[in-house]
């Protein structure tokens, strides 16, 4: 370990660590976003409808939300931060590979729970490790380029998807092919562990915070970023749909899926760099970028469709970037593992109840789809402009009971 007492040399540190998590972040969403964006005209292929495709990514969703409270709180217990998202990752990166040896929708859905499982144990305890580099760097811009990272791999996947399509090869052996990234990310997270074994250090702060209880300007923060998750569409769902309605050809639905990627990395830079001029103000832009996407999406018109995608990615850039720098700016950072589990469980039950009756409204009625998307995300701006009234900036947080 480089010694840390020299604030260049503590800034030097942080921000190779943050770039070598973004280089794990970015052959990771190679594998898995790869996946996703084929994942359903897969299930299409393998003969399901549009509530289930909307079932299966809610319960993965869930899932993949729902566990990471206990791993939040097991990190912050036990300190193995590393040991966590090595355990988490390798789950994670093993499912995806997988999904090339199945034959049953059902076996689909399990791999996609599995592969959700291991994110729900690695993201808590790494967003850990990355929020004490950010804090050196600046939050925003330190999840910001992080998230930007992982979105190159976003979109070099998806695209290399897009052209083995065009030449003819099948899902099965697309997913196959998914087996070298896996393996680089795990090599590359290997070597974050072997050369910042304690990243705590760079943040000094951490070990007298450590008993400090959460403060309830992150509990409105929380409420109103599971509002927004219940009002965002799954890409397996408008990727069904385009499908289905022929909107597009099907070859070129991973392509289409790289330009959400390659939005979501751009939005991630500007807004990370926006949040560390305004601080949590910059959080009510999210819902502006969000909120005309549904009606863009199922109104039918391609441009449409193809301006939904990219404010979609746009949106989800800047919740990635914005929402991880603000639990990181309200909250203690002895307490941070735990923080990031209950708005990951919070986050992903909503995403999930939202995700399901989206799917159930698919089947029934477009403009009910819309009209739930559209009215979450309304009302979650009053809850925003609460936890933002009530931020102190992190120096001196009020506190509840928790």
């Amino acid at each position: 370990m480089v010694s840390l007492a020299n604030g260049s040399t503590r800034h030097r540190e942080a921000s190779r660590l943050i770039l070598l998590l973004g280089v794990v972040s970015l052959f990771a969403d190679a594998t898995y976003e790869s996946a996703r964006s084929i994942l359903g005209p897969y299930l299409a292929v393998l003969g399901t409808n549009g509530t289930t495709v909307g079932m299966i990514a809610g319960v993965g969703e869930l899932v993949g939300y729902g566990l990471r409270l206990g791993s939040g709180y097991v990190s912050d217990r036990t300190g193995r931060y590393w040991g966590l998202s090595l355990a988490g990752f390798s789950l994670n990166m093993i499912a995806v590979p997988l999904l090339a040896l199945t034959g049953r929708w059902e076996w689909v859905a399990a791999l996609i729970v599995l592969e959700r499982t291991g994110k729900a144990i690695r993201n808590p305890p790494r967003d850990a490790i990355l929020s004490n580099a950010a804090q050196v760097v600046g939050r925003g811009w330190g999840f910001g380029l992080q998230e930007a990272l992982g979105q190159i791999g976003a979109v070099v996947g998806p695209l290399a998807i897009s052209v083995a399509l065009h030449l003819h090869a099948d899902y099965r052996t697309c997913l196959g092919a998914l087996a070298v990234p896996a393996v680089l990310t795990l090599v590359f997270l290997a070597l974050g562990a072997r050369f910042y074994p304690e990243p705590q250090v760079m943040e000094p702060a951490a070990v007298a915070a450590a008993d400090l209880p959460l403060p309830r300007s992150f509990w409105f923060f929380l409420v109103a970023a599971a509002l927004i998750a219940a009002g965002s569409l799954d890409f397996p769902l408008v990727a069904y749909h385009i499908r289905r309605h022929d909107v597009f050809s099907e070859t070129w639905i991973p392509a289409l899926y790289a330009v959400v990627m390659g939005s979501q990395a751009l939005s991630a830079l500007g807004f990370g760099l926006l949040f560390d001029r305004m601080g949590p103000h910059a959080l009510l832009g999210v819902c502006v970028l969000t909120v005309p996407i549904a009606p863009l999406a199922f109104w039918g018109h391609p441009i449409g469709l193809l301006a939904a995608m990219i404010l979609w990615g746009l949106g989800m850039g800047a919740q990635k970037a914005m929402f991880k720098a603000t639990i990181a700016r309200l909250t203690p950072s002895g307490r941070r593992g735990f923080a990031y589990g209950c708005f990951d469980v919070g986050y992903g039950l909503f995403w999930f109840l939202g995700s399901a009756l989206m799917g159930f409204c698919y089947e029934k009625s477009l403009s009910a789809l819309i009209s739930v998307s559209i009215g979450s995300q309304f009302l979650a701006i009053p809850m925003l402009l609460i936890a933002v009234r009530r931020d102190t900036g992190g120096a001196c947080p009020e506190v509840s009971n928790t």
